[in-house]
């Protein structure tokens, strides 16, 4: 009866029923196109979309993407690029698959997830033949693609996996740990910058007068709140030096060099009392102290969002800055930066690799920036976020600016993806751990 109906019905109908199995929860289809075409790369490339061509929405936390590999190579994940945001993508390896997964969102019918631009290399970045793995193909542009799998619910939606449609065991997490010398996690559950946790667990507010900032400013305490589980600065000015006031958080201990660094952070455009326009800028960063000008051993890695510019930028900009050396006067830098010119208002997922000369900058999973040479740190530095004022721009009304954090992890002296940042984060969570800091 099979083969009557396959005689009976045309090629596409055929292809269709054989695609999409009547178990398949919800109409989805899987398109791929391939941006390393050739047959060895250092770094595989598959992009996708996923279109529900149903009368439902989808939920993607249950849908699983399976693109199929051979070989038993150890190899690390990263998206690129997504419309969905990276931050909500995830990858991991089985036997002999990667399978894309994703933490949110919803596909409704008729939608299209847009690019997810993804790709996968070695973890010894060694190149590899990928024309014998299953889900490989030469296309250029998108096009319906039945080597790779849907499932949704672990049923399968689309696709003809090789050797049968039924998912293999939970594959292993992202980035396993693979050598770290200890972890860093804090989700911000205190109480307020007098909570003795804060010191307990290395944590320093800072109160202390000098830069950077508007000269005659003040350091407060009392501005650096954990509303809701998240670290909150409230930096604010009444147009006066002596009425400005700053905000900053650091860790106590500077024992922090090679690795993996991550917090998710909210920026804001505008400020939650008063008129806008302050050259405010609120950070994620590392840093040594500078014991003289020029200090051979200073180093500092940056992000710095300028919401309404500052230092000659006209509007918001995104730094991320590598810092060899500095004297302040005469003002004399050593420093490389990468900058992207629009507004990043709302929560990113900012991760920092350091490691092996290369210092890496990710915003939402995307490479944001890729630093070497002397910009790399020589010594162990501490971890700080802060947020203060470049200038005044005059007038007397109050108004405040609020940075927010969710969380801060380190892993030391490991490479660790965007994806698999989110992992680890995500596990601790679940595990009900607030707080982790085996750093030595």
């Amino acid at each position: 009866m099979k083969i009557l109906l396959a005689l009976a019905l045309p090629f596409a109908v055929v292809a269709a029923l054989l695609a999409a199995p009547a178990n398949a929860a919800q109409g989805l289809r899987l398109q791929y196109k391939n941006s390393s075409t050739t047959p060895t790369t250092a770094q595989a490339e598959p992009w996708f979309q996923l279109l529900n061509d149903g009368t439902s929405a989808v939920p993607l936390a249950q849908v699983k993407i399976r693109y199929y590999l051979t070989g038993t190579e150890t190899y690390r994940f990263a998206c690129s690029w997504a419309v969905v945001g990276c931050s909500t993508v995830t990858g991991t390896f089985g036997n002999g698959y990667l399978e894309v997964g994703f933490t949110s969102g919803t596909l409704a019918p008729g939608g299209n997830t847009r690019d997810l631009q993804l790709r996968f290399h070695r973890a010894d970045w060694q190149s590899f033949d990928q024309s014998d793995d299953y889900s490989f193909g030469v296309q250029t542009g998108y096009a319906d693609w039945e080597k790779a799998a849907v499932y949704v619910n672990g049923q399968l939606a689309w696709g003809r996996p090789p050797g049968g449609g039924e998912p293999t065991p939970t594959p292993t997490p992202t980035d396993p740990p693979t050598g770290s010398a200890g972890v860093l996690f804090d989700d911000f559950s205190y109480t307020g910058s007098g909570d003795p946790r804060l010191a307990q667990r290395g944590w320093t507010v800072r109160s202390s007068s000098g830069g950077p900032g508007v000269p005659g400013a003040t350091w407060s305490p009392a501005a650096v709140t954990f509303p809701g589980g998240v670290l909150q600065l409230e930096s604010s000015t009444d147009g006066t030096g002596a009425g400005t006031v700053q905000t900053e958080l650091s860790t106590a201990n500077r024992k922090f060099f090679e690795g993996t660094y991550a917090a998710r952070v909210r920026f804001s455009d505008a400020p939650v009392t008063g008129p806008d326009g302050e050259h405010v800028v609120q950070t994620f960063f590392t840093i040594t102290p500078l014991r003289q000008n020029m200090d051979p051993d200073y180093g500092e890695l940056d992000f710095e969002y300028l919401p309404n510019g500052g230092w000659g930028e006209p509007a918001n900009i995104l730094y991320a800055t590598s810092w060899e050396t500095y004297q302040a006067d005469p003002w004399q830098a050593v420093n490389t930066h990468t900058e992207e010119r629009t507004s990043f208002s709302g929560w990113h997922d900012l991760v920092v690799q350091v490691s092996g000369g290369r210092v890496k900058y990710y915003v939402d999973g995307r490479l944001f920036a890729d630093h070497g040479g002397v910009y790399y740190p020589e010594t162990p530095m501490w971890i700080m976020f802060n947020q203060w004022f470049i200038d005044l721009q005059g007038g007397s009304t109050r108004r405040a600016y609020q940075q927010q954090v969710d969380w801060v992890y380190h892993t030391k002296n490991e490479v660790v993806s965007p994806a698999g940042v989110l992992s680890r984060v995500n596990a601790l969570r679940t595990a009900g751990t607030a707080f982790q800091d085996t750093v030595s």
